[in-house]
């Protein structure tokens, strides 16, 4: 990744169309410490969208069933990811995996200590999340790191959308790894 920002557009997967939204895109950076700045800002008519409330931040699983935003984690090459999930509630979850939707639940304890920052801010047309990661909430990079960015958007009717920088399949899949598509070098500078 370059110095300084990197913005990315995410796609509906074609399956899931939600006429409300209008795009999605995440600007990232790496962080002094080495860890990863993401900004996600969602477009549309968010008073067609259900956009959850806010509560006490701290780990909840199923965040994925309402609108949220994810990042997707792994050593190029190495079947082992780390899955991120950000609520506008400002609740989070981690998971580790050891490959394709095996959840690595001894490995996995890290998700309850990352404590990441997240700050959400509503205006009309437009939802922004910020979480920052702290370097140690990723995987010890060896190399080349994968990311896959993703979103969930879910309208009052509690229909749901898919976003992503790639789908890779019939169905929304944000865990197959064809979709981790942005590749951070190791030793990359924070911006």
């Amino acid at each position: 990744m370059p110095r300084g920002d990197q913005t990315l557009t995410l796609v509906c997967h074609p399956e899931t169309p939600v006429p409300a939204v209008t795009g999605v895109a995440v600007r990232l950076r790496r962080t002094p410490d080495g860890g990863l700045s993401l900004s996600y800002q969602l477009s549309g008519d968010m008073g067609r969208l259900r956009i959850p409330v806010p509560k006490p931040p701290g780990p909840t699983d199923e965040l994925w069933q309402h609108t949220c935003f994810e990042v997707f984690i792994a050593n190029s090459g190495e079947a082992a990811y780390r899955e991120f999930n950000f609520s506008p509630s400002g609740q989070w979850a981690a998971y580790a995996f050891f490959g394709y939707r095996q959840r690595d639940l001894d490995g996995g304890s890290f998700g309850s200590s990352i404590s990441p920052q997240i700050a959400t801010r509503l205006s009309p047309g437009q939802l922004e999340l910020n979480a920052v990661l702290a370097a140690g909430a990723l995987p010890p990079q060896t190399g080349t790191l994968d990311l896959g960015l993703s979103a969930v958007v879910e309208t009052i009717d509690g229909s749901l959308a898919y976003w992503a920088l790639r789908h890779t399949t019939s169905r929304p899949d944000f865990h197959h790894r064809a979709s981790f598509t942005f590749e951070l070098a190791d030793g990359e500078p924070p911006a």
